[in-house]
């Protein structure tokens, strides 16, 4: 098998930075995590949140802690540092491949997006909080067999409005269907595809900041070097 993971973000039309941060680091034991982060609100500030968040995160999940725990840990360093008044949310998609899993921990209202082998859809979208705002959060954690043919899709909310100050609705189900229909595509053009689609309807001005993430369980080529393309405007 061969993973295949890609990102596109923006920020809020005429703010000065996004409020979203992802990182990504290898587990100790094998495999890679991807933390996806929304600060609350948008600009510095929200920027300042989601990175303290990331960075609690990722160092939690490179001492070899679990996702759940890591992600509560997460919550109890920013509930204990602004003392439940600020919030964000937490995804953490993971290839672990010690158990052969895919487990994405969320804290978050948006649902994340499954396609599997069998090409069905699933929205992955039991209740979830915030974390930073109540003693005790914890995530909703989903663990599934990694297997050729999925597809995972993770998205900060920035994605769910759009649209909504012209009273439009993005069904991003729908366009991850239709996207996905379109032969030969890629993880990169996936999330390019719903990014440009949220931009649209926000009329060419995001309303929020955006974020995409997907991961792609491939078949494998033989082709044995690891490959990383990052692409970010100055």
């Amino acid at each position: 098998m061969e993973l295949e993971v890609a990102a596109a973000k923006v920020s809020k039309w005429a703010s000065s930075e996004s409020g979203d941060t992802l990182e990504m680091i290898e587990r100790p034991h094998g495999g890679f995590s991807f933390v996806l982060v929304d600060g609350q609100l948008s600009g510095r500030a929200a920027k300042a949140i989601s990175n303290l968040v990331a960075r609690k995160t990722i160092s939690e999940l490179a001492e070899g802690v679990r996702d759940g725990a890591a992600a509560r840990a997460a919550h109890d360093y920013l509930y204990a540092l602004r003392g439940g008044k600020v919030s964000a949310t937490l995804n953490i998609l993971s290839v672990d491949l010690v158990s052969r899993t895919l487990v994405l921990s969320r804290n978050s209202h948006c649902p994340a997006i499954l396609v599997t082998p069998a090409a069905e859809l699933r929205l992955l979208d039991e209740p979830s909080e915030s974390i930073g705002l109540r003693r005790g959060t914890k995530p909703q954690i989903t663990e599934l067999p990694l297997a050729v043919g999925t597809v995972v899709v993770v998205y900060t909310d920035g994605l769910a409005t759009a649209g909504q100050r012209y009273g439009r609705t993005f069904d991003i189900p729908a366009a991850v269907r239709a996207l996905l229909a379109s032969e030969g595509v890629d993880a990169r053009q996936l999330a390019d595809g719903l990014l440009a689609q949220a931009i649209a309807l926000d009329g060419g001005r995001p309303g929020d900041d955006i974020s995409v993430l997907v991961l792609r369980v491939l078949p494998r080529t033989g082709d044995e070097v690891r490959r990383l393309l990052v692409r970010i405007p100055l």
